[in-house]
């Protein structure tokens, strides 16, 4: 008697289920239209452009110019810091040659500050082969004080142009 009354049960509810069947919409969606995929267009990377002066201030995080004090032309310890940086750039970019310029402030006689800015920038540079730039990509110059970012004839003028900047080379 028990499976008589199981197979009633099971009857009645598939009948129950058959009542409860949902009945079509009224409106069908649209048919499917065939699209393409739309393939978006290469775009040049936005910012400095690789081998450009610019890139390279950004690469170095503004550390390209090093400063020195009155008749000194030594690599000191924040000077290292800004060199360290700069060889860290040109070993990750190695089709990029740079310039190294000597500046001298306004005290002196012009071939000494030719001659003090020419040290400045072969210090540095001495300091980017040492640490594994390839001598043949720096090239010095020295402008002495022909060059001055500061003008005038205080001491804040005068340690803003005893100065070697790293110029890249186009």
């Amino acid at each position: 008697m028990n499976t008589k009354l199981v197979i009633a049960s099971l009857m009645i509810g598939t009948v129950g289920l058959g009542a409860c069947k949902p009945k079509a919409p009224d409106v069908l969606p649209p048919e499917p239209v065939e699209t393409t995929a739309a393939v978006p267009e290469y775009q040049q990377p936005t910012g400095p452009v690789l081998g450009t002066q610019e890139h390279f201030v950004n690469g170095v995080n503004g550390l390209n110019v090093i400063f020195f004090d009155t008749d000194r032309y030594n690599i000191d310890s924040e000077d290292a810091v800004a060199l360290q940086t700069q060889a860290q750039y040109l070993q990750r970019n190695t089709g990029i040659s740079v310039t190294v310029e000597g500046h001298a402030d306004e005290r002196g006689t012009r071939d000494y500050n030719l001659a003090l800015g020419e040290r400045r920038a072969n210090s540095a540079k001495n300091y980017l082969v040492s640490l594994g730039v390839d001598a043949s990509r720096i090239r010095t110059v020295s402008y002495g004080k022909e060059r001055p970012v500061a003008l005038g004839s205080n001491e804040s003028a005068w340690a803003q142009n005893r100065r070697a900047v790293t110029v890249v080379i186009n």
